[in-house]
């Protein structure tokens, strides 16, 4: 993050610096930015501070999350309702909307314990991965660059946050580095949340308890806070700051930067949960005023893509908002050998959804068997083309897939999971060894309000979320056979060399970034298992 510090002019237009001493067991009056406690604004030493990454990195920085970090922080409804949908389903999510003008006229810590009771009650606390899986994208989606990159700055971080520990501990310890978390612990009965945070204790301040010996011997405090009277709740706390208080005004935070992807702390490869937006109480009233007519277009869209040839189901397609965009090489594909006239052809796709067969077979206008990891039932049975599933035996999925070679082109997808962002994951080497006659297809998704991919809900209906978007976009491109140098039997490479390169040219079509980040890398970061059949039900 060192070179992402803004200008001098602009950090110390950011921050309010508060010299001490400080008396912040005073009470405060109703706009606290407006009566300071502090005689003058100290804003040269601010920049000499944010200037020398060294002095920075020697101190410890004690920040107010939604204060200092979060550029939409007076109101923390959109995430809330996140934790509702996602964990708890459609009806409670409808009930946290339909109670939202009551929160919001109550406000203050009545109004976030509302929330919490709404979202929290009678979820099971060992389910419970909306913190880790799915709020992370949407916090550093919401994170002001400026913010961020003064606390990248400073070595030891202590975050302190008003939400309850389980939604924010997984951003700020696994993408900001935090050391300590402050925040508070929801109430926990057999199991399951009640949705009632424990009351704050005294020793949860103990500068020994949360700074250490170490910290606090060896490095300077300073504290980042919000002009809200949130910062009362934990003055015992920023009282320890060994230097000074930045205070950061909701007018500045508007100005702030939103972070690029480029410039995360660490990379967003994994996210789950079913919403692609930022539900806003407008956004969510907009969501749920669609839902019954998502659901119609749904069934529209399924039945034309079951039913119907591919000449006419692609123009009522297009009519109903599905967007598909299908590029081919300017050469013909050939075959090679009169062997190869005897066996089908092997499509390599990267995996995006369910329906990226089904969307290959659309691109070539031609019949193709797929096989698959994980498949539902459902899905399996209502698919428009013939889908096999793969045990992850390699003998045995090698002789599956050399018979359906042997009765006609065959689609697979090596990397065995989807990914959403714009990374590719391993690609499986044991195609490369069943044929040398391989064509590499870049797909691409975009959806403006549900993902049709999960890793811990009901698998079976990813394909109805991603039709219930109102303009689904689909991308493919059909690129040029593989080489026979770069084959198995014909150019002598072996099935990783052939994998990794079919891979980096699907990645060099879409831009994508290739890993070595595999499926149960996937599952066990996003639901806590290794992504097996009976585990992904």
């Amino acid at each position: 993050m060192s070179g992402n510090l803004c200008s001098l002019e602009a950090l110390s237009s950011s921050f309010q610096v508060h010299s001490k001493p400080i008396n912040i067991s005073s009470s405060p009056p109703e706009h606290k930015a407006s009566q300071p406690h502090a005689t003058h604004f100290n804003f040269q030493k601010f920049k000499t501070l944010a200037q020398k990454a060294k002095v920075l990195s020697n101190k410890t920085v004690l920040f107010h999350f939604e204060e200092a970090l979060l550029k939409s922080s007076a109101s923390l409804f959109p995430y809330f309702m996140l934790v509702a949908f996602e964990a708890g389903g459609l009806l409670r999510a409808m009930i946290l909307f339909l109670l939202s003008p009551l929160v919001f006229l109550v406000g203050g810590e009545l109004g976030l314990n509302i929330m919490v009771f709404l979202c929290f009650f009678g979820i099971r606390k060992n389910r419970m991965r909306v913190g880790t899986a799915v709020l992370p994208k949407f916090f550093l989606e919401d994170v002001g660059s400026e913010g961020l990159d003064v606390v990248m700055r400073c070595g030891k971080k202590v975050g302190v946050s008003e939400l309850p520990r389980v939604m924010v501990e997984g951003l700020l310890k696994d993408y900001v580095g935090v050391d300590v978390v402050v925040a508070r612990e929801l109430k926990v009965v057999a199991g399951y949340f009640v949705g009632l945070m424990e009351e704050k204790k005294t020793n949860c301040f103990d500068p020994n308890i949360i700074f250490g010996e170490e910290i606090k011997t060896d490095s300077q405090t300073i504290g980042i806070i919000g002009c809200q009277d949130r910062f009362l709740q934990h003055e015992q706390l920023f009282s320890h700051c060994k230097e000074e208080i930045y205070m950061v005004t909701e007018a500045e935070k508007q100005n702030w930067k939103t972070l690029a992807k480029q410039k995360y702390p660490k990379p967003l490869i994994f996210h789950d949960g079913r919403l692609a937006f930022f539900p806003t109480p407008a956004a969510t009233l907009a969501m749920f005023m669609y839902f019954p007519l998502g659901i119609f277009i749904c069934i529209i869209r399924f039945l034309t893509g079951i039913f119907l040839p591919h000449s006419i189901s692609s123009p009522i397609l297009a009519f109903t908002g599905t967007i598909t965009t299908i590029s081919k090489p300017k050469s013909p594909i050939s075959l090679t050998n009169d062997a190869q006239k005897q066996r089908g052809r092997l499509y390599v796709c990267n995996h995006r959804t369910l329906l990226d067969p089904l969307y290959v077979q659309l691109a070539i206008d031609k019949s193709l068997s797929a096989v698959t990891y994980s498949l539902s039932k459902v899905n399996e049975k209502i698919a428009p083309m013939k889908t096999i599933g793969l045990t992850r035996d390699r003998e045995r999925d090698a002789k599956t897939m050399e018979k359906l070679l042997q009765q006609g082109d065959l689609v697979v997808c090596p990397e065995g999971t989807t990914c959403r962002e714009p990374y590719l994951l391993r690609f499986s080497p044991l195609f490369a060894e069943l044929t040398d006659d391989i064509v590499p297809v870049a797909v691409d998704v975009k959806v403006n309000m549900f993902y049709g991919t999960c890793a811990s809900g009901f698998k079976s209906l990813d394909p109805v979320f991603h039709f219930m978007n109102p303009h689904p976009v689909y991308t493919l491109q059909l690129l040029d056979k593989l080489p026979e140098q770069e084959t198995c039997n014909l150019g002598g490479k072996s099935r990783f060399e052939v994998a990794n390169h079919v891979q980096n040219e699907i990645g060099k079509a879409l831009g994508f970034e290739c890993t070595v980040l595999t499926r149960k890398d996937k599952y066990m970061v996003l639901a806590g298992n290794d992504g097996s059949f009976k585990s992904s039900r």
